[in-house]
Formats: C-alpha cells, structure tokens, sequence
C-alpha cells in the first residue's frame, strides 16, 4: 500500500512532465513539421527516381540505336571511300574551266595557248569516252563550240607564219621551223586529231610555200653556180696530148681535198658576181651537193617530226610526256659551210626525224610506213624541182667529159656526200645521191677508155709503103710517164679501200 507521501511525490513528478510537454510541445509540432515534410520530399525524390529510371531507360535505347546507325554510316562510308578519287576525277573532268574558256575565246593564239590546249583535248577526250553522262551530254555542244573557235585560230595563226618564207628566199627556214613551228608543234597535233581538214590545209600551204622558197633560192644559186662554171675551160684531153705545163702533170692536193665534205666552206652566191673569181670544176659541184644536202636533210627531218600523226598520251602518262625537238644531225652544232642559199647568216642544221634515248643514241621515232611515205611524198613535193635543177646542172658537169682526176674527185665527193644522207636518215635524198653516183662511173669509164686507147695509137708503130710516120720521142714518153704518174697518184690518194675493183681492175 502506498503511504500518502509518495503519491504525492508521484503526483508532483507526473505534473512536472506535463509542464514540460506542455512547454516543448511547440518543438514537437515543429518537429512533427520537419518529418511531415521529409516524407514529402522523400516520396517526391521516390517519384522522381522512378521517372529518371524511365527516362534512362529510354535514353539507353536511344543510344544503343544511335550506335547501330553510326556503325551503319560508317560501314556505308567505307564502302564509298574507294570511289570518292575517281568521283571527285570525274566530276572535275567534266567541267570546263571559266579560265580556260576565257583563254580560246578571248586571248590570241601564244605560248599560254599550248598547256591550254593540252588541257582542253584532254577534257574532249573525256567528254567523249564519258557520252554516255548526262553531264557529258550537257557539255557536247559548249565544248565543240570552244572546238571550232580553237581550230579558227589555230588556223590563222599558222597560216600567218608562212609570211616570212613567201615574201624573201633569205628568211633562215631553218630557225623559223625550229625556234617557232617546233614550239608550237603541240598545237599543230591538236588540229590533226581534232580538226583534220584545217591541218590538211596548213600542211599544203606549208609545202607549197616552201617548194616556193626552196626552188627560187635554188634557182639563183645554181645560176651563180653556171656562172662559175661557164668560166672552167679545163677539159678531157688524152695521156699523150697532156703537157708538161697543164695542172694534170703535177699532183695538186687542194683540189683533192674538194672529194672530202670537210673542208673549205661552200661558194657562195654573190662570189659569181666578181668577174675574176674562179673555182675549178669540182669545187662548184661540191658546193652544189652540200648546200642541197644541208637544206635537204633539214626539211626532211622537220617535215617528218612536225607532220607525223602524234597520238595523244595516255591520261596518267600526261605529266611525264615531253615534246620532241628537232635535232640536227650535228646534235646543234652551227657550221658556216652549211648555209642557207643566197644567205650569209650561220644556218643550225636540223636533222632526221630521230629522238634521243636515255642511253644517247639517236633513233626514228615510231611511224608505221603507209604514214612515213605519206612524209616522204611530202618532202618530195618540196624539193622535186630543186633536184631537177641539180639534175640539169650535173649534165653541164659531166657534157663535155671533165678530166679523169676531177671526175674521179666528184665521185669520191658524191660517195661522201652519198654516206652523210644515210646517216642522217634521209632516204629519198640517199636514192637521189646513189643515182648521182651511177651515172657518174659510166663517165669515168668513158674517159680511162679514151686514155688507154690513145696509148694503144701511140704504141702502135704505123706499117705500110704509104703510112706516115710519127716517131714517138723521149720527151713525148716522158710527158706521158709524168702525166700517168700524178693520175695514179691521184687516183690512190682518192681510194679508201684497198680493193678498188671500178679503178684498179685494169
């Protein structure tokens, strides 16, 4: 049983608390406050989260197909990158350049034509082999009208340096052919794939302007030659008429020396103008035969470089191509003695159509024959009536019959001139040389028979009651034996080869 002061103490004790709950009780519903939003905020970040987790799920969706995409492009990016060159190629092949176009249509024909021209072709060549592109199609007609304006230029520009040779014989051909066609070659080769009928055209007024220049230059100079040769009254005459004062009856090695091309330089034409200046027989020929052989030589070797069909370079091998110039047959080396006629100017001897191999040798250049004739039948064009007139010209040579050592020295000069044509590849000169020296050894032959048959006269002693007798005298043998003597001296001198079956034969 509980005494009275202890419930008392119990009573107090429960009255204290509740004073003090009482006093707190603001705190408590502060905190109920807190907790109250607490487990707000908690639901709100639960809600939250939950969204968020959808969300992400919905993102790694995205990404997963986003990666399948790139791993898509990429793979298609792959499979196109081995086209992306050849595209890009294309499609800049088949455009035509603004600059390239204002170039043909607005500017004349020059040095900046020929890498415009070389560019042109090629997008021609593209635009045809691509006909079946619609861009291709689209570009035909602007690029044929670019075609035609080109050709139009080309053509007069051409045509306009033929001026030069058509007004004087002594404009120097040969520099014009290599300092001016020869730098403009390429474009030449442009009008014969691209425009054949006006290369026709260029290359006949080109012939017919230099058969001009060539036969009238000819002409003059081998009527200066005539000249000269009206003034030679040296002729035949036999071993037993010889005397012991003409020049066959002692050994003259300067005339001699006129069988060899190297030497004195060549007369020229305006010496026949002196009066008094005088050249033997076979120094006037010698003459004639090196300035044609010269000339010759130079228009062959320019006819078949600058006419021959050039076909045009493979795409790829463009950039390595290079243009062929025109080589003399002394590698550029300039000779007085090879002159233009009726010209005192140095003259650079052009030669064959050859090009230089990386070893140094010199070789034709690729021409199949049908084409090659046709180049031939060019230069025959050219210089037919220049041989006519030499043709002439030997005839007033050898009519009347010249003595045996200047006739033998023409033909050993003949036989010279005959090996420098060959090696210089002309080889319709080289026939023209080879029936030169044809006819000229039946002459020869004509005139050791007289020799041997005047000897024969003199040593056949007269028989008969009526015959009258010549005695022959020791002088008269002694002028034969000295004539004889210098003739086969000469004619040693002027014989290479040991066997010489068309002189010692007898």
């Amino acid at each position: 049983m509980t005494s009275p002061g202890t419930e008392q103490q119990t009573g107090a004790s429960e009255h204290d608390k509740r004073v003090s709950h009482r006093a707190r009780a603001k705190d408590y519903v502060e905190l109920h406050t807190q907790v109250q939003s607490s487990m707000n905020l908690l639901d709100s970040l639960e809600n939250f989260l939950s969204s968020f987790q959808r969300d992400l799920s919905s993102v790694s969706g995205q990404i997963s197909e986003l990666q399948a995409r790139s791993k898509e492009i990429d793979q298609r990016l792959k499979s196109r990158r081995p086209i992306e060159k050849p595209l890009s190629k294309l499609a800049s092949e088949l455009t035509i350049p603004p600059a390239l176009i204002l170039t043909i249509l607005d500017t004349e024909v020059g040095e900046s034509w020929i890498p415009a021209i070389d560019d042109f072709e090629g997008r021609l060549r593209t635009l045809e082999v691509r006909a079946r592109v619609k861009a291709a199609r689209d570009l035909g007609d602007i690029s044929e009208g670019l075609r035609i304006v080109a050709a139009t230029k080309l053509r007069a520009f051409f045509l306009a340096l033929l001026h030069p040779i058509k007004d004087s014989v002594t404009t120097n051909l040969q520099v014009l052919q290599s300092s001016v066609y020869m730098k403009y070659r390429s474009l030449f080769s442009f009008l014969q794939r691209k425009a054949e009928p006006v290369a026709k055209e260029i290359q006949n007024s080109y012939v017919a302007a230099a058969r001009t220049y060539y036969e009238t230059a000819f002409r003059r100079y081998i009527r200066s030659l005539g000249w000269l040769r009206s003034k030679v009254t040296e002729k035949f005459e036999a071993l037993v008429t010889l005397s012991v004062h003409q020049d066959g009856s002692h050994l003259d090695h300067e005339r001699l020396a006129y069988a060899k091309i190297d030497g004195s330089s060549v007369i020229l034409a305006y010496m026949a103008d002196d009066k008094t200046h005088k050249e033997p027989l076979e120094a006037i020929l010698r003459s004639l035969f090196l300035v044609l052989m010269d000339n010759a030589t130079a228009e062959y070797s320019f006819i078949t470089t600058f006419f021959s069909l050039q076909s045009l370079a493979p795409v790829d091998d463009q950039e390595n191509t290079s243009s062929v110039p025109l080589l003399s047959p002394d590698h550029g080396v300039v000779d007085d003695r090879k002159s233009v006629v009726d010209s005192e100017a140095r003259t650079e001897v052009a030669g064959p159509n050859i090009s230089v191999s990386n070893n140094g040798r010199c070789r034709f250049m690729d021409t199949d024959k049908s084409a090659l004739q046709e180049l031939v039948n060019l230069w025959k064009k050219v210089f037919d009536p220049v041989l006519e007139y030499t043709k002439a010209f030997l005839v007033t040579v050898v009519e009347p019959s010249p003595p045996a050592i200047p006739l033998l020295t023409m033909i050993r000069l003949t036989e010279a001139v005959l090996a420098e044509v060959q090696k210089r590849q002309c080889s319709p000169l080289e026939t023209f040389f080879f029936t030169v020296r044809l006819q000229l050894w039946p002459v020869f032959q004509k005139v050791m028979t007289e020799h041997c048959d005047s000897l024969k006269k003199v040593a056949e002693k007269p028989s008969g009651y009526f015959a009258k007798t010549n005695p022959t005298s020791d002088t008269m043998v002694s002028n034969i034996c000295q004539s004889y003597t210098v003739m086969f001296q000469s004619f040693v001198l002027l014989t290479s080869e040991a066997e010489e079956t068309m002189i010692f034969s007898k």
